[in-house]
């Protein structure tokens, strides 16, 4: 029987909030949350290949992005409640299980979910970042949130350089930046962290070491003064995997919503980390895969979390580092994305028969 890939668009009220999603075909549920600076368009190569293997694809734009709700304070969105928000779409679309998948900020929200409400997340996909238990974002030093998120950011920063997500974190910095041309920053920022990025590789690196001395060299730990899209470049020519029809939605929706609700997730790090207190010696407990880019930056400063992964997560199905990938590996590659995610889905369905 063929199912139809058609993706519709509606707004569904989750946990009191509005949440705007994109979804296509019937079956089993499969949520996908993204990360920044994207929406739920960013599963747009997912959604089709969903329905037709016979799965009810569902990607959501995250509190703060697109058409959903637009939080006013940092507590709106802390892990808990984006945990909770995820929840209340399975419970919305009159479900009561899905496997949920989460690429870049999103991968927390799913790893979280599948950690601490396994009674609703029957399999986890984290994409780009490994689990990292309550420091969120398995930072070298800092795999499985041993350390409150702001003491190991500063550390890996090193003397006089602040890290990213105190950056992001700023109130209208980003905006400052972004704002001025849509288009370019966004542009920019997805094809200066794409597999066109000269850096090394996943396999290239032996210790954590290496890899804090690669990010000090990189925009993750910016100087005094210095704007995050410092170091991008425009591509000469659009990606294949970027055509200018696609980023003319990404270009509209930011027009439309601006960036700074959406950063909003940036300002929770060490407030999630205390949320999960509880949490920090339980495993997750349900099957899970991992699939990162092998030129993505958190797949590489994920290394150490990345190769002990089963400390934690005993489930784990398997670990797909993608060649030529980088941070936006779904989008950048996305039919060994869609290869190693519709495997796991079988898995999972095998093993709940």
């Amino acid at each position: 029987m063929s199912q139809n890939t058609e993706i519709t668009t509606r707004c569904v009220t989750a946990h009191g909030r509005r949440i705007h999603l994109r979804e296509a075909g019937e079956g089993p549920l499969v949520l996908m949350c993204h990360g920044f600076p994207e929406t739920s368009w960013s599963w747009r190569k997912q959604l089709g290949p969903l329905a037709a293997a016979g799965y009810h694809g569902v990607a959501i734009d995250m509190p703060g992005y697109g058409r959903s709700w637009k939080p006013h304070a940092a507590e709106d969105t802390s892990i808990t409640e984006l945990v909770s928000i995820a929840a209340g779409v399975v419970e919305a679309l009159g479900e009561t299980q899905a496997v949920i998948v989460g690429h870049d900020m999103g991968a927390p929200v799913a790893w979280t979910a599948a950690w601490t409400r396994p009674d609703v997340f029957r399999g986890v996909v984290g994409v780009s970042v490994a689990f990292g238990g309550r420091g969120q974002m398995a930072l070298p030093g800092n795999a499985f949130g041993e350390r409150r998120p702001s003491e190991i950011e500063a550390e890996l920063a090193g003397p006089d350089r602040s890290f990213y997500q105190e950056y992001m974190a700023t109130p209208g910095a980003i905006a400052a930046e972004a704002e001025v041309d849509v288009r370019a920053w966004l542009n920019a920022i997805y094809f200066s962290l794409s597999g066109a990025s000269p850096l090394p590789t996943f396999s290239s690196f032996e210790n954590d070491e290496q890899v804090v001395a690669m990010l000090r060299e990189t925009a993750i730990c910016l100087k005094p003064g210095e704007a995050f899209s410092a170091s991008f470049v425009s591509p000469e020519k659009q990606p294949d995997w970027l055509p200018e029809s696609d980023l003319d939605v990404y270009v509209e929706e930011y027009e439309r919503s601006g960036f700074e609700s959406a950063l909003h997730s940036y300002r929770t790090g060490d407030l999630d980390w205390e949320l999960l207190e509880s949490y920090a010696h339980r495993p997750v407990e349900i099957p899970a895969l991992f699939i990162g880019g092998d030129r993505d930056m958190p797949t590489l400063w994920g290394r150490d979390a990345i190769l002990r992964m089963r400390e934690h997560v005993p489930q784990l199905h398997d670990t797909v580092i993608v060649e030529g990938s980088g941070h936006w590996v779904q989008q950048e590659r996305p039919d060994a994305f869609n290869d190693a995610l519709m495997d796991f889905l079988e898995f999972i369905d095998k093993k709940s028969i």
